[in-house]
C-alpha cells in the first residue's frame, strides 16, 4: 500500500484549516473536538488503518536510509506528500487529537489503542530526516507521546494502591504543610478515579500492551536517529519514562544490554526501556557526562527501591519479586554503563555509591538489598577507586545520622565478603592502607562498638560475631588481632569521638551539593589493646540496652566458640548469668548462646558447667517461653541421648556428652538439683518417661557413668508406674557390700528405694528395713546418706494406718536415739571421755540424733535435751544429780568452757534446734540464750547456725520468736560476712511468708546492707528488696523515706520519727551520722526514689515539706548543728536528679535527632502523649510548688539569714536546680519575694555561663599545632551553613555534621570517656570537626578559622562543581567558601580569631 492510500482513513482533506490552526494554537495541550461527523469517520478508524500507515512509513524510513547517498533522497517522504496535497500541519493535528483521546482518564480500550498508535506514527515521523523543517516537530507533542503509555497502561486501583504500597522513607520529623495539601490532592483524585474506575478484559490489556511495545519502539528509533542535544528538557523527560517503564512487567530471563540489531528483538518492555536509557548517554543526545548524571540519577531510586515523584521525599516501595528483580536488573545495567565507558562513568559511579548510602532508610530489609548493590557496584571499580569509595565510607560510618553508622556497617560485610584486594594495586600510596579487609573491620565496624546510639552498638557486634564465620583467613586474622594479647597494642583509626575522624592519613569527607567538600583530619589516636576489647565487650553484655546485650552475648559466643578470647570461667559465667536477665528476649539469647558453645565445644568441662549454670535453673523462669526453651534444651541434650547401654559399644559424642553433664550435676552442680527436679516434675505431667526409656537408663546403672544414671532415675521413679524392681534390689545389694560408692550415688539410690517402697512385698521391705538400720547405727555414713537413709525409712514405715506409722517411727527412729543418747553420755559423763573423742564419730551421733528425733518427739526426754545441751555446756553435773537448771539469760559461751572443738558445737547447736522444733517449752527456756549468742558469741559457725535455728522456729513459733526478730535483724552489721549473708538470705525468706513483718528498725537495717562494704551482699541485697520484697509492698519505700532522713542522722528530736526502742548498740551500729557516711547515705535515698512512682515522688515532695521544712520554718525544731545537718541533707535530696517526675524528666533525655529514626510509628505516637502528659504534670507540679514550697522556701531563707547559717548555701542550691524547669517564670513563682526572685535569676544565669564555659573547655582546647589547623563546629549563621537538599541534586552527598555534645560513649563508658578525655587533652584540635583547610584561602571563614588557611573546594576531579537540575549555582550562594588565590595568602605567623558566638550573629567576619 502507498503512503496517501494509507493516510486515507485520516480524512486529512476534510478538516477543517481553521480547526488545525487553533489546535497548533494550544500547543496540543487540550484537546479540540471536531464536528460530530468528522470524530464518528474518525472513531471508526481501526488498529489495521494504523498499523498499515505505520509499516508504510517505516518502509519509506528504510528505503531513506538506504538511499541516503544519492541527491534528493531525503526530500523523498515530504514530497510525495506536498505532491499530493498532504499538509504536514493537519496530519500533525489529527494524530495528536487521537493522541490526547487516548490520554484522557475516561478513554476506552479503543481510544487507548488509537491513541498509542497516532503517537508512534507521530515518532516515526519525528525521526525521518526533514521533519523539523516541515514543522513536525513539537516539544509539548513529543513529551505527551513519549509519556501516553503511563495514561493509556490502566493502573491496578491507581492512586489507592500507591497509598497503600508507598512507605515514607523517612523518620525524621513532622511533615510540612505543602505536603499535607499534596497528600489531600492525592486521596481526591483517589476518589475521583475510584468512581471512573473502567475494568479492563485480559485481550483488552494485551491490544494495550502491543501499541504500548509498538510506541516504546518507535521512540527508540526515534533516539537512534533524532538528536535531543539541544533539548535538554526532553532528555530529561524521556530519562524519567524509560524508569518507569522498568516497572511495566517482569522479565522472564536474564537481561542483554547490548545494542541490538534490530528493536523488534527486543523482548519485554523494560529491556526496551534500559537501552532507551543507554541511548540517551550517547554524546549526541548532549553532553555524556550530564547525561549520565541523570541516569544514574532515574536508576539510584530503583537500586533504593524508592518511588521519587516530582515533589516531597522518596516513598518505599513494597518489597515483592518484580520489584527486587527491576531493582537487581537496574545494578547490572549500571555494571554494564561502567564496563562500556570506563573513566567517563566512574566518577559517577562514585557518586551513585554514595548517595545510595547517603539516601538509605532504616528497614532492615532495604539496608541489606541496599549493602548488596554497593558491593556489586564496588566490584566493577579499579584498586584505587574502591580505595576513595572506602575512604569516603570511612568518614560516613561516623555521620551524625543514625541510619548513616548503621548503614555503614551493612556495607562493611557485603564488602568482606568480595576477595582481598592488594595494596600493591593501588598506586597511590596514601589510599593503600584503605584496601585491606583489616581497615574494613577495625576503624569502620568494630569503632561503632561504642557508637552512642544502642541500634548501631548492637548491629556492629553482630556483624562482629558474623566475621568469624567468613572464610577469609585475613577477617579472621584482624578479628584475633583486637582481642589478641600476642600483639601489643592494635591500631585503630577513628574510634575515640563520634564527631572525630582519626586516621594516619590526611580524609576526606564529601559533601552533597549543594556543600562544597572540604578536607578534615586529626592528630587524634587511638591504641587499644586486647584487654579494654574484652572488657569493653562484658560492659556491653551488661548494658541497659536490650538489642546490646544480644548483640553482645552473640559476638561473645563467636569470640569463644573461634578460641579469639580465653576459654575462662569469668567470660562464660557472662553467658550464664544472662539467663536471668531482665528481658525476655536475652534470657531467649543467652539460652540460644549456649548451646551453640556447648555444640562447638562438647568436651570442654567448663563450657558444660557455664551450660548448667545457665539453662537449669531456667526452668522456673516467671515467662513460659524461657522455660519452654530451656527444657527443650535438656530434653534434647539430656534425655533424648539415653540409649541401650553395652560393653561392647563405644558412646558418641553427643551421649558422651549427655552423660558428662549428668556427672557435673551429681558432683560439682549439685546446687542446681532443685532446679532440675522441676524440670521431671513438668516432663512426668507430659508423659515423657516411656517403659523403653527405663530400660536404657537402668541399664547405665552398672556403667563407669553409673552416678548419672542413678541421678536420673531418682527423678523419674516415682511417676514410673511400672519399674523393673528387682535390678533395683540387685543395685541396692551391691551398693550396701560395696564400700566405694559415692555420697551423691547413695542418696540417689536411697531415694529410688524410697519411692518404690510401696511397690515391694513384706518381707522384701523388713530385709531393706534392717538393711537401713544396720547402715544407720554403724555410723559409718556420711551426713548426706544419713539424712537420706532416715528419710527412706519413713518412706517404708509410712502406711495408711497413723499410729501404725508413727509406731514404727517410735520403734526405729527410737533407737537411734537411744543408742546417740547413751553415746553422747559415756563421751560427757565419763571422766576421761572427751579425751578419747572421735570428732566426726561425735557429729555423726548428733546429726543423726536431731534427723531422728524429728520423727519421734515422745522418744526425746529431758535427759537427751541434757546431754546436748552439755555438748555446749559440759555441766555434766545437773545429769548426775537433779539440781537447779541453768539460768536462761546465760549464752552458750558464757558456760564454763569445755575441750569440744568448734564444729562439734556447731552442730550440738543444730541438734538443739531440731529438739526446740518439736518442743515448745524447749523453745521458750533456749531463745533467750540464742539471742545472748548472737550478741556475744565469738565463734562463727555456732552463730551463724543459730541465725538459722531462730528463723526456722519463727516459722513454727512466730508469735514467740517475733520478740526476737530486732536481735536477728542485728547480725545485718556483724563482723563476718557470712553471717551478714546468711542473715539477710533469712530474713528475706521470712518477710516473703509474712512470717515477720516491717516492724521497728528492721527497714532501716535492710537499708543499711545496700551499703554492705562487700558488693555481693550489697548487690543480694538490692535483688530481694526489688524483686522479692517490694513487689508484695509497692508502698513500702515511699512509707519509711521520711524516716530514713532522721534514722541514718541519728536525729531524734522529732516528735514523730526515730522513736522504735533501740540499745546504744545497736544505734551505734546502724548508724550513717557524719559526713564521712555522706556517700552511704545518698546511695541508699537514691535507690529508695529509683524505685518510686510518678505519685509517689510527688506525694514524698509534700510530705518533706509539711514534715521537715515547715517544722524548721516554725522553729518547732531547733535550728542546732544536728537540725542543720538535717535540713541542709533535705535540700540535697529534693535537688536529686531522681527526685524529678519520670514524667517530665524522661523527654530530655536521649541524643537529638537519634531516636525518631529508631523508634515506630507506634513509639512516636507513645511519644505525643508523653509530651502532652508531661504538660499536664509539668502543671500539676508547678502550682503545688508556688502553694506549698515557695512559702517555706522564703520563710526559711529569712530565717536562715538571721542565723547566718551554711545551709543558705544548700538552699539556693537547691533553687537553682529546681527553677531550671522554670526559668522564664521565676517572678511569678517568687512574686512575694522579690529579691530572692532576683538572686534565683542571677544565680541561673551564672551557673548557664558556667555550663557553656565546661562545654566549650570539654571540646576545644587551643593547640600549637601549626600543621594542621582546624576550624571550630560552625554554628547557626556561620558561613558553612548547612542547605536542604535540591530535589534533583545528584552530586556527592554531604554527610550530616554529628553534634559535638553527643556522647560518644554510652553510660556505661562514661567514667572511661572522662579519663581519655584528661589523658589525651593535648593531642585534641578545635573542631570545625572533621575539617582541614588547605590549598586555597578562606573568604568568609568559620568564627574560629585562623587567618589564612587554604580550602580545597573540589572532591577528587572536581566533582563537587557539579550543580544541580535546577541550574543553582554554586558562586551565587552567600553560604559557602569561598577561594582566592594562593598568592593573596596572608603571610605571618597565623592568628587566632576567637570570638563569641553571639558576636559573631551581630557582625560579619572580617578576614
Amino acid at each position: 500500500m502507498d503512503l496517501i492510500s494509507a493516510l486515507h482513513f485520516l480524512k486529512l482533506k476534510e478538516i477543517p484549516e481553521a480547526w488545525v490552526d487553533e489546535v497548533w494554537d494550544l500547543e496540543f495541550t487540550e484537546r479540540k473536538p471536531l464536528d460530530d461527523a468528522t470524530e464518528e469517520e474518525l472513531a471508526v478508524s481501526g488498529d489495521k488503518a494504523f498499523r498499515a500507515l505505520y509499516q508504510c512509513l517505516l518502509a519509506h524510513a528504510a528505503d531513506h536510509q538506504k538511499s541516503a547517498g544519492r541527491d534528493g533522497a531525503t526530500q523523498s517522504i515530504w514530497a510525495t506528500l506536498g505532491v499530493n496535497g498532504v499538509s504536514v500541519k493537519s496530519l500533525v493535528a489529527v494524530l495528536s487529537f487521537f493522541i490526547l483521546a487516548g490520554k484522557a482518564k475516561a478513554a476506552n480500550v479503543q481510544q487507548r489503542v488509537s491513541g498509542l498508535h497516532a503517537a508512534s506514527i507521530y515518532l516515526l515521523l519525528l525521526g525521518i530526516p526533514g521533519s523539523i523543517a516541515n514543522k513536525v516537530f513539537h516539544e509539548v507533542l513529543l513529551d505527551t507521546c513519549a509519556d501516553l503509555t503511563s495514561h493509556c497502561w490502566p493502573q491496578d486501583s491507581g492512586k489507592k494502591r500507591k497509598k497503600d504500597g508507598l512507605k515514607s522513607s523517612q523518620t525524621e520529623g513532622k511533615r510540612s504543610k505543602p505536603q499535607r495539601k499534596d497528600t489531600e490532592m492525592e486521596v481526591d483524585e483517589a476518589e475521583e478515579e475510584e468512581e471512573e474506575e473502567l475494568h479492563f478484559s485480559g485481550q483488552d490489556l494485551m491490544k494495550i500492551r502491543d501499541a504500548v511495545v509498538l510506541l516504546v519502539q518507535s521512540l527508540l528509533r526515534l533516539l537512534e536517529t533524532f538528536q535531543l542535544k539541544d533539548r535538554p528538557q526532553s532528555t530529561s523527560n524521556c530519562m524519567q519514562i524509560f524508569s518507569k517503564l522498568l516497572y511495566f512487567e517482569p522479565v522472564i530471563g536474564e537481561l542483554s544490554f547490548a545494542a541490538p540489531r534490530d528493536i523488534t528483538k527486543l523482548r519485554s518492555v523494560p529491556e526496551m526501556a534500559f537501552y532507551g536509557l543507554q541511548l540517551l548517554c550517547s554524546p549526541k543526545h548532549g553532553d555524556q557526562k550530564e547525561s549520565l548524571r541523570r541516569v544514574f540519577h532515574q536508576l539510584l531510586y530503583v537500586i533504593l527501591m524508592m518511588n521519587k515523584g516530582n515533589r516531597g521525599k522518596p516513598s518505599l516501595l513494597v518489597t515483592s519479586q518484580a520489584i527486587l528483580s527491576t531493582r537487581d536488573q537496574a545494578v547490572h545495567f549500571v555494571c554494564h554503563l561502567v564496563n562500556e565507558l570506563k573513566e567517563i562513568a566512574l566518577p559517577f559511579l562514585q557518586i551513585l555509591l554514595q548517595h545510595i548510602c547517603f539516601q538509605m532508610v532504616e528497614k532492615s530489609e532495604y539496608r541489606s538489598h541496599g549493602a548488596q548493590a554497593v558491593a556489586m557496584l564496588t566490584s566493577q571499580m579499579e584498586s584505587q577507586d574502591y580505595a576513595c569509595f572506602i575512604k569516603w565510607l570511612s568518614n560516613f560510618s561516623r555521620s551524625s545520622k543514625m541510619v548513616h553508622r548503621l548503614f555503614s556497617i551493612d556495607v562493611v560485610m557485603v564488602l568482606l565478603e568480595q576477595p582481598e584486594r592488594q595494596p600493591e594495586e593501588c598506586q597511590d600510596p596514601e589510599l593503600a592502607c584503605f584496601l585491606p579487609h583489616k581497615f574494613l573491620i577495625q576503624s569502620l565496624l568494630f569503632a561503632r562498638r561504642m557508637d552512642n546510639s544502642p541500634t548501631v552498638q548492637g548491629h556492629a557486634l553482630t556483624c562482629l560475631a558474623q566475621c568469624l564465620e567468613l572464610p577469609s583467613f585475613n577477617v579472621t586474622r584482624a578479628v584475633h588481632n583486637l582481642f589478641s594479647s600476642t600483639e601489643t597494642h592494635t591500631v585503630l583509626e577513628g574510634e575515640i569521638t563520634e564527631g572525630s575522624v582519626s586516621s594516619q592519613q590526611t580524609q576526606k569527607t564529601y559533601r552533597t551539593l549543594p556543600f562544597r567538600t572540604v578536607e578534615l583530619s586529626t592528630t587524634d589516636g587511638s591504641l587499644c589493646d586486647a584487654k579494654e576489647n574484652l572488657a569493653l565487650l562484658l560492659r556491653r553484655v551488661e548494658d541497659s540496652k536490650t538489642n546490646v546485650r544480644k548483640s553482645a552475648l552473640q559476638a561473645l559466643v563467636g569470640l569463644l566458640k573461634h578460641a579469639v578470647i580465653p576459654m575462662s570461667w569469668e567470660n562464660l559465667s557472662t553467658l550464664s548469668e544472662r539467663c536471668r536477665d531482665s528481658a525476655v528476649s536475652v534470657k531467649k539469647k543467652a539460652l540460644q548462646c549456649l548451646g551453640e558453645l556447648l555444640a562447638a565445644k562438647p568436651e570442654c568441662n567448663m563450657v558444660q558447667r557455664a551450660w548448667l549454670q545457665g539453662v537449669v535453673p531456667a526452668v522456673v523462669d516467671s515467662e513460659n517461653t524461657v522455660q519452654d526453651k530451656a527444657l527443650e534444651a535438656l530434653d534434647q541434650v539430656l534425655l533424648s541421648q539415653v540409649k541401650q547401654y553395652s560393653a561392647s559399644r563405644h558412646l558418641d559424642a553427643s551421649q558422651r556428652l549427655t552423660w558428662d553433664l549428668l556427672g557435673l550435676l551429681c558432683h560439682e552442680c549439685q546446687n542446681l538439683s532443685r532446679y532440675f527436679s522441676r524440670a521431671f516434675t513438668i516432663w512426668s505431667k507430659q508423659n515423657k518417661f516411656t517403659p523403653s526409656f527405663i530400660t536404657n537408663l537402668i541399664s547405665h546403672t552398672e556403667a563407669d557413668h553409673a552416678a548419672g544414671a542413678w541421678l536420673l532415675l531418682s527423678k523419674v521413679v516415682a511417676s514410673s508406674p511400672k519399674l523393673p524392681y528387682g535390678k533395683i534390689l540387685d543395685a541396692w545389694d551391691s551398693m550396701i557390700s560395696s564400700k566405694d560408692v559415692t555420697v551423691t550415688t547413695c542418696c540417689h539410690i536411697l531415694s529410688v528405694m524410697g519411692d518404690i517402697a510401696a511397690h515391694l512385698n513384706e518381707d522384701t521391705k523388713d530385709r531393706i528395713v534392717n538393711d537401713l538400720m544396720c547402715w544407720l547405727k554403724g555410723f559409718t555414713l556420711s551426713l548426706e546418706v544419713i539424712s537420706a537413709a532416715v528419710e527412706t525409712l519413713l518412706q517404708f514405715g509410712r502406711s495408711e494406718d497413723i499410729k501404725q506409722t508413727q509406731a514404727f517411727l517410735n520403734q526405729h527412729c527410737g533407737e537411734l536415739v537411744s543408742i546417740c543418747e547413751a553415746y553422747l553420755a559415756s563421751i560427757i559423763l565419763s571422766e576421761k571421755g572427751a579425751e578419747n573423742l572421735n570428732e566426726e564419730l561425735m557429729v555423726k551421733h548428733l546429726h543423726t540424733l536431731g534427723v531422728a528425733s524429728l520423727h519421734c518427739p515422745s522418744r526425746v526426754g529431758k535427759r537427751t535435751v541434757l546431754l546436748v545441751e552439755s555438748v555446749l555446756t559440759t555441766h555434766s553435773d545437773k545429769l548426775a544429780g537433779n539440781q537447779e537448771e541453768l539460768p536462761a539469760s546465760l549464752p552458750l559461751s558464757q558456760f564454763k568452757t569445755n575441750s569440744l572443738s568448734t564444729k562439734v558445737r556447731a552442730h550440738g547447736v543444730i541438734t538443739l534446734g531440731k529438739l526446740c522444733l518439736q518442743h515448745e517449752e524447749l523453745v521458750q527456756k533456749y531463745l533467750p540464750v540464742f539471742a545472748r549468742e548472737l550478741e556475744v558469741g565469738t565463734e562463727v559457725a555456732v552463730r551463724n547456725n543459730v541465725v538459722v535455728i531462730m528463723c526456722d522456729l519463727c516459722v513454727r513459733y512466730t508469735n514467740i520468736v517475733d520478740h526476737y526478730i530486732p536481735n536477728i535483724s542485728t547480725c545485718l552489721r556483724d563482723n563476718e560476712a557470712v553471717i551478714r549473708e546468711q542473715t539477710l538470705i533469712m530474713l528475706t525468706n521470712l518477710l516473703q511468708e509474712e512470717f515477720v513483718k516491717w516492724k521497728g528498725s528492721l527497714f532501716f537495717r535492710f537499708m543499711v546492707a545496700l551499703v554492705d562494704p562487700v558488693p555481693a551482699i550489697a548487690s543480694l541485697c538490692e535483688y530481694c528488696l526489688v524483686h522479692l520484697l517490694l513487689k508484695k509492698n509497692p508502698e513500702m519505700f515511699s512509707m519509711h523515706f521520711i524516716e530514713c532522713i532522721f534514722h541514718f542522722n541519728s536525729y531524734n528530736k522529732h516528735k514523730s520519727y526515730n522513736k522504735f526502742p533501740q540499745s546504744e548498740r545497736e544505734k551505734v551500729s546502724f548508724s550513717l551520722k557524719g559526713a564521712h557516711h555522706h556517700d552511704k547515705r545518698f546511695r541508699i535515698y537514691r535507690f529508695l526514689l529509683e524505685h518510686f512512682t510518678d505519685t509517689q515522688r510527688f506525694n514524698i515532695t509534700n510530705k518533706i515539706n509539711q514534715t521537715i521544712l515547715a517544722c524548721f520554718a516554725d522553729e518547732e525544731l531547733p535550728l542546732d548543728a544536728d537540725g542543720a545537718a538535717i535540713l541542709s541533707e533535705t535540700f540535697k535530696i529534693l535537688s536529686l536528679k531522681e527526685m524529678k517526675l519520670q514524667a517530665i524528666s524522661a523527654g530530655a533525655g536521649g541524643a537529638a535527632g537519634e531516636e525518631p529514626e529508631e523508634e515506630n510509628m507506634a513509639n512516636m505516637a507513645k511519644a505525643v502523649l508523653q509530651a502532652a502528659q508531661k504538660k499536664v504534670v509539668s502543671q500539676v507540679q508547678k502550682k503545688a510548688f508556688i502553694e506549698n514550697t515557695v512559702p517555706l522556701i522564703i520563710s526559711l531563707k529569712s530565717l536562715l539569714e538571721q542565723k547566718r547559717s551554711p545551709v543558705l548555701r544548700d538552699l539556693m542550691a537547691y533553687l537553682q536546680v529546681t527553677m531550671q524547669d522554670y526559668r522564664n517564670e521565676v517572678k511569678e513563682c517568687f512574686s512575694g519575694d522579690e529579691q530572692l526572685a532576683a538572686e534565683v535569676e542571677f544565680a541561673l544565669k551564672t551557673a548557664e555561663k558556667e555550663r557553656e564555659m565546661e562545654e566549650q573547655l570539654e571540646n576545644c582546647s587551643l593547640t600549637g599545632d601549626s600543621r594542621i589547623p582546624t576550624a571550630q563546629r560552625s554554628v547557626q549563621g556561620s558561613p558553612v551553613r548547612i542547605r536542604p537538599l535540591l530535589p534533583y541534586s545528584f552530586a556527592t552527598p554531604q554527610v550530616p555534621r554529628p553534634n559535638p555534645l553527643s556522647a560518644r560513649l554510652t553510660n556505661t563508658d562514661s567514667r572511661v570517656r572522662r579519663s581519655r578525655r584528661e589523658e589525651h587533652v593535648q593531642s585534641k584540635s578545635i573542631a570545625l570537626e572533621r575539617t582541614v583547610m588547605h590549598k586555597g584561602a578562606v573568604n568568609d571563614r568559620a568564627f574560629s578559622t585562623p587567618a589564612g588557611v587554604n580550602v580545597n573546594l573540589t572532591f577528587d576531579e572536581g566533582l563537587s562543581a557539579i550543580f544541580s537540575e535546577r541550574g543553582t549555582s554554586l558562586g551565587g550562594e552567600t553560604s559557602v567558601l569561598h577561594v582566592r588565590p594562593n598568592e593573596q595568602q596572608a603571610t605571618g605567623p597565623r592568628l587566632w580569631n576567637v570570638q563569641s558566638p553571639l558576636r559573631q550573629k551581630k557582625k560579619p567576619l572580617k578576614v
